[in-house]
């Protein structure tokens, strides 16, 4: 077999070849990015979608803090439970707001569609921090006292929106019986709930049954004396009870009237009055028991007692007789015409 002869390959032929493969390799990867970057892009995405869903879902169950403009919130959206506004407390909040800003964030809830003043969300709590911050903003214009910071809680029934309220100043301050028993029978009066034995259980769920029990009593005072009593908060629970006892029995025209005519002016009068008011009557002067004692003539004294209705002769000495006795009885007889 005859041999090939190998001809030597040209230099210019191994110098082309290996730079056309690099060429080639790099036309080819340019068209299609790797896969690794690729599966970066999918990961961040998917990590964005859920950190938006988790932020929109915090929203939702009103874990997530947001800023609300103050015209925005309606603040009468519940019957407020606190029926004074402390001017002292307000003043301090405000100091507090002032100086660090609002610390502590309210609770409201989104409202189906508004109402008249154009509000997007009912207060749940933080009357005194919507307040605060409005008369500060007023007072100075600032724009950082124009928002109000809250959990934003889903749309429920109006009743556990009055629960977490109550929660909420029973652990902060602690609420009177008389604002107690006025939310349980204004909740009732306004279908909240069915009845104000549902309005108690419900909104007092954790109270004992004998602090449920006073509450349901003061229901009664705020009933009947409501309209007319001017400091209804300071009344204390042992008074409260008593005044509830005395309206059961039929005392409260007698007490309206009473307080009406006083008209007291601070919380003290008012109170003096309640408790003037229980106080048994006074007994009648001109028929206290008196008792005088003389001496008539040797051997003859006379002692005699008036109590009310019943007076008592008592006649005693050496010229104490039988005879004595019947002159005595005469003399009477002659008197009195019998």
């Amino acid at each position: 077999m005859a041999r090939r002869r190998l001809t030597p390959a040209q230099p210019g032929h191994l110098a082309a070849a290996p730079a056309a493969a690099p060429e080639a390799k790099s036309l080819s990867f340019a068209a299609a990015p790797p896969i690794a970057k690729v599966s970066g892009q999918s990961a961040e995405a998917a990590a964005l979608r859920e950190l938006a869903e988790g932020i929109e879902t915090a929203r939702a169950e009103g874990r997530m803090i947001v800023e609300l403009p103050l015209a925005e919130i309606a603040g009468g959206y519940l019957l407020r439970d606190r029926v004074h506004l402390d001017r002292e407390e307000l003043d301090a909040l405000k100091a507090s707001i002032r100086s660090h800003g609002q610390r502590s964030p309210a609770e409201v809830t989104p409202l189906a569609a508004g109402d008249a003043s154009g509000a997007r969300y009912g207060l749940i709590s933080g009357w005194r921090r919507l307040r605060a911050l409005g008369e500060l903003h007023e007072e100075t214009g600032e724009a950082r006292f124009a928002r109000l910071r809250a959990l934003i809680r889903p749309a429920g029934e109006a009743g556990q929106s009055y629960v977490a309220m109550i929660e909420e100043n029973e652990i902060r301050v602690g609420l009177s019986y008389y604002e107690r028993a006025r939310v349980v029978a204004e909740t009732a009066g306004r279908g909240v709930f069915p009845d104000q034995a549902t309005a108690l259980r419900s909104l007092f769920a954790t109270a004992s049954r004998a602090k449920r029990s006073k509450i349901g009593s003061f229901v009664t005072l705020y009933e009947e004396l409501g309209d007319v009593l001017r400091f209804p908060v300071d009344i204390p629970e042992r008074l409260g009870l008593a005044l509830v006892a005395k309206l059961r029995e039929g005392g409260g025209p007698a007490l309206r009237r009473h307080l009406a005519a006083a008209g007291p002016e601070e919380p003290a009068e008012e109170l003096r009055l309640l408790e003037a008011f229980l106080r048994p009557p006074a007994p009648d002067v001109s028929r206290a028991k008196q008792e005088t004692e003389e001496t008539l003539r040797d051997g003859l004294e006379m002692r005699a007692a008036c109590k009310g209705r019943k007076i008592t002769l008592t006649l005693r000495g050496g010229a104490v007789d039988e005879a004595l006795l019947e002159r005595v009885q005469a003399l009477l007889r002659e008197e009195l015409g019998a």
